[in-house]
């Protein structure tokens, strides 16, 4: 069994010991309820990694020592951007968290017209904050060092407008697609996938789209859920271009 994982904000520690952060701590002692000894690993979301054992727990306070260089990386080496339509609070939960395990390096919650869950600017800055531990979580469990970089939410059409000189292959999921990605020619280094709503993408957001270069494709014959359209859509991604060869 792997040893546990824990987040530390960077820069992490040079010395022999370190104290984890007061939610890493509290997860290590009350939830794991690990001990004097186990061995752990940190990372900084950076892609940078300590190997470390359990050196004391002090009440709310948990120390590690031991601390090695841990050379390990479970990063992509194809840079995916993830433009993910907004939808309802659990399913872009789940859809940060599995694009994180995915490889996903970047992920843009995008309101669209039709988007179930739109945000107001006041809420916006919490809810980004709470993806980011969404995927400070995933990073845990997947053996993930690198954070993928979760950015606030923003309107299509400015977003687009972002876009047009933007490199790499850029595709959108839409009914009628040109065909499947395995159709598309490699694109070097870089991919945007761009994934509508649950009431679709309107006619005029899917012509804005493709004036800035995203190529319409199909993932199969069936209608995808929103949530899982992201998720078939990566796979494929990494199946094709990336780490699932």
């Amino acid at each position: 069994m792997s040893a546990p994982r824990f987040y530390c904000p960077p820069p992490l520690p040079s010395g022999a010991h370190c104290e984890l952060p007061p939610e890493a701590a509290h997860h290590a002692s009350r939830v794991l309820r690990l001990r004097v000894g186990d061995a752990v690993q940190i990372f900084d979301g950076r892609g940078n990694a300590l190997d470390a054992t359990l050196h004391a727990i002090n009440g709310k306070r948990v120390s590690l020592g031991n601390l090695q260089t841990c050379m390990a990386t479970a990063a992509s080496g194809l840079h995916i951007v993830l433009a993910q339509a907004m939808c309802g609070s659990e399913k872009m939960d789940w859809v940060v968290q599995k694009a994180t395990e995915l490889g996903a390096a970047e992920i843009i919650p995008i309101q669209t017209r039709r988007s179930v869950a739109r945000l107001a600017p006041s809420r916006a800055d919490k809810r980004t904050l709470h993806w980011h531990n969404v995927a400070v979580a995933a990073c845990e469990q997947c053996g993930r060092n690198e954070l993928p970089q979760l950015q606030a939410p923003q309107e299509m059409a400015d977003w687009l407008r972002g876009m047009r000189n933007a490199g790499g292959g850029k595709f959108i999921l839409l009914p009628g697609g040109a065909g499947g990605l395995q159709a598309q020619p490699r694109p070097q280094d870089r991919v945007t996938l761009l994934i509508g709503p649950e009431g679709g993408f309107t006619g005029d957001e899917a012509n804005v789209a493709q004036q800035a270069g995203f190529v319409p494709i199909l993932l199969g014959p069936r209608v995808l859920r929103t949530e899982t359209a992201a998720v078939a859509g990566m796979a494929a991604i990494q199946t094709l271009w990336g780490d699932f060869q």
